[in-house]
């Protein structure tokens, strides 16, 4: 792909489909090398949660089976955009393709929409087979509500978002390290696989504001939904987050151009 093929000027819709399409084309050829590898890496990632915590807890009850297979794939999802994303970022600053690619007169937006897309496909396989090993070894019935297309897009997008302004906004140095620590709060300080009650009283009220039990809820009541419902608060808390990411990630984009 040549940049000539992503300068012009989008002048209409269609141009900007055709830019967004060659951006994606060029940032999955730019990590051909390990995109094969991250995929296999989000898969891995969702069966051995599944599989680890089985273990951990033998045959658990069914509200604790419940938790853990609805939240392998939330951990897959919230994974890939707040820590994987923000490592592949930082290393593209780095190497310098980061500042080439805001070279270019595209909007700031289209930039960035063709990032998430290409880490939502990567996202997906792990997802995917997430909800299903997890059904299956947890011996539990899925309840598929027809909001889970657009749950899952959302929980992706606001994952993905936030791990965006962080590497964009950060060190490089910085953003990889905190990548990894959010590692250990996800999988093991936030209310993913387990009821928020188990946590002290006021470790569950931050989560109660930060993004990642709202994206919980949302998943396993959209996997789970005779089961499991979600509150207004709940929604309200994460479009807000939603929101704020992307806006946020635009602003970081067009202030470090």
């Amino acid at each position: 792909m040549s940049t000539q093929d992503v300068t012009a000027e989008p002048t209409a819709p269609a141009a900007v489909v055709r830019q967004l399409g060659l951006l994606m084309q060029w940032q999955a050829r730019r990590m051909s090398q390990w995109l094969p590898l991250l995929v296999i890496v989000q898969v891995l990632l969702a069966v051995t949660t599944v599989f680890g915590y089985g273990l951990l807890v033998g045959t658990p009850p069914r509200e604790a089976a419940l938790y853990l297979a609805t939240g392998a794939p939330t951990i897959t999802l919230v994974m890939v955009g707040l820590v994987m994303a923000p490592q592949q970022v930082a290393q593209s600053r780095t190497e310098g393709s980061f500042d080439w690619m805001r070279t270019l007169p595209i909007p700031r937006w289209v930039f960035l929409a063709a990032d998430l897309a290409v880490w939502s496909l990567v996202a997906l396989p792990g997802t995917v087979l997430g909800v299903v090993v997890g059904a299956w070894r947890f011996d539990i019935a899925l309840s598929v509500s027809p909001w889970i297309v657009l749950a899952a897009p959302v929980v992706s997008l606001t994952a993905a978002t936030v791990g965006y302004s962080v590497a964009t906004l950060l060190p490089a140095q910085v953003a990889q390290l905190l990548s990894q620590v959010l590692v250990f709060v996800v999988l093991l300080f936030s209310p993913v696989s387990y009821p928020a009650e188990r946590m002290p009283a006021w470790l569950a009220e931050v989560h109660q504001w930060a993004p990642v039990q709202p994206m919980a809820e949302v998943m396993r009541a959209s996997l789970v939904s005779d089961e499991f419902g979600v509150s207004v608060r709940t929604v309200a808390v994460l479009a807000v987050w939603c929101v704020v990411a992307v806006a946020g990630a635009c602003r970081a984009l067009q202030r470090r151009a």
